[in-house]
């Protein structure tokens, strides 16, 4: 495990928290920067419930398995957007088949839900003081969704700084990273520990499978996500 770091430990960060291994990624690496972090997770009508609840087990085995960093866990807030949810009527929230539509936009893209994330997160961020928002959007292992990129987080932070009149960093630690650079982050920051909370608890598959157990972790194996997980979780072993 890396020393802890001082040079940001008076900074704040309020982390976009869906309890997949991204996120939990992003989660330790906040925790490694900065001295106070929160989390946030949305509800926002998805299909399954297991996402919701991989953020407690996450949660909870981030302060044990990062106990140097454990008082800097600061509270969990969870936020209603299930009227946004019902309005993509997309994969992720209604019961239809996972495929490419005529937009070449997967069935799975809910349109514009990291632009809402960040508008909401952004809001909560500037009650509770804390400085920096903290997402694992990733354009490396771009999947199909365009609010993943850099450039689309940019203009939001241009955006949300001129809204709130004040600057709002938008740190995406994952961007230029592969699922194998992801997951070696992750030994990199907690080692064997780490990684084994991430396999063990954290969420990904898009179908909510959780009775299936891989080297990687729970899923289908067959859903886009599980596959993406599950071939940087083989090309990072590999070497």
């Amino acid at each position: 495990m890396s020393a802890i770091q001082t040079d940001t430990a008076a900074t704040s960060a309020l982390v976009l928290f869906s309890g997949g291994q991204d996120s939990a990624t992003c989660l330790a690496w906040a925790l490694e920067r900065y001295g106070r972090v929160e989390t946030v997770g949305f509800d926002y009508g998805q299909r399954h419930a297991v996402e919701m609840q991989a953020r407690l087990a996450v949660r909870e085995g981030m302060a044990r398995v990062l106990p140097a960093w454990a008082t800097r866990l600061g509270p969990d807030h969870v936020i209603d957007l299930t009227g946004f949810g019902a309005i993509g009527e997309t994969a992720m929230t209604t019961d239809r088949a996972i495929e490419v539509g005529a937009r070449g936009l997967p069935s799975t893209f809910v349109p514009g839900r990291n632009l809402v994330f960040l508008t909401v997160a952004a809001a909560l961020a500037d009650r509770r003081s804390l400085d920096v928002l903290v997402g694992g959007m990733c354009e490396t292992d771009f999947s199909g969704y365009p609010d993943c990129r850099r450039d689309t987080i940019d203009a939001m932070q241009s955006a949300l700084s001129l809204g709130l009149d004040k600057p709002v960093p938008i740190e995406t630690p994952l961007m230029a990273l592969t699922k194998a650079q992801t997951w070696a982050l992750a030994d990199r920051i907690g080692g064997a520990e780490l990684v084994e909370l991430i396999v063990e608890s954290s969420h990904t598959c898009y179908v909510g499978d959780r009775a299936h157990r891989h080297a990687w972790g729970y899923g289908c194996g067959t859903c886009p996500a599980c596959e993406l997980r599950a071939a940087g979780y083989e090309q990072w072993v590999a070497g």
